[in-house]
């Protein structure tokens, strides 16, 4: 059994700890917001739009750039497969106008429930308010985690690391590009990266006669 340290707990790093758990490892979530999975209760204006019930094929044709990159990691866990796993949990769910899948609530809150209950039955060990601060890397070989609570630095061990701390896109869920800073520590090339959904300021009244459309 090895020691698995998952590093966000966001939904990537809430599946990659719940696959870890299912191999048969010691794991570890680390989050450095009060609560889990602070992004996914914003998604869907609230509603959480979980995936899209198509197959892998229609899904990459809808990837605008480099969809080949994700044909590995589609096929090996597809859509279907996510709504069989959440419905498995006692998530209901239902589809919606253009395939789009949400749960049947219409709650964020529900799939972050039914996660945490996932995470729980296989024993994931979940630390929140916690920060990693440095991934410990040596002779190459990355041995465990720096971590801050508080006023408070204590060092983890693992076998594994599994960074999932997501890009740098909404900072208050937060998002706020550590996995760059971990990267960098780590010697790899971080490519310079830019904003793709920004505000931008438009001299007219114009937003002003379109309140109100989506």
């Amino acid at each position: 059994m090895d020691k698995v340290i998952v590093v966000g707990g966001g939904a990537a790093g809430i599946m990659a700890a719940i696959s870890a758990a299912e191999s048969g490892d010691s794991v570890l979530l680390i989050e450095k917001n009060e609560k889990l999975g602070k992004k996914i209760y914003i998604t869907g204006k609230g509603r959480c739009n979980i995936t899209n019930d198509s197959d892998v094929e229609n899904l990459l044709k809808n990837v605008r750039s480099n969809p080949k990159f994700l044909y590995s990691a589609f096929y090996t866990f597809d859509s279907y497969r996510m709504m069989d796993f959440l419905e498995s949990e006692g998530l209901k769910i239902k589809t919606e106008r253009g395939n789009r899948v949400f749960p049947e609530s219409d709650k964020s809150s529900d799939v972050i429930r039914t996660l945490k209950k996932a995470l729980e039955k296989r024993k994931v060990k979940i630390l929140l308010n916690t920060k990693v601060n440095k991934i410990d890397i040596k002779d190459g070989i990355c041995k465990g985690v720096e971590v801050q609570s508080g006023s408070r630095s204590e060092n983890y061990t693992a076998d594994k690391v599994i960074v999932a701390t997501g890009g740098c896109s909404y900072q208050s869920t937060g998002s706020t590009g550590d996995g760059y800073k971990f990267a960098k520590d780590a010697d790899i090339k971080v490519t310079k990266c830019y904003p793709s959904l920004v505000p931008f300021n438009i001299d007219s009244d114009i937003p002003k006669r379109l309140q109100g459309l989506s």
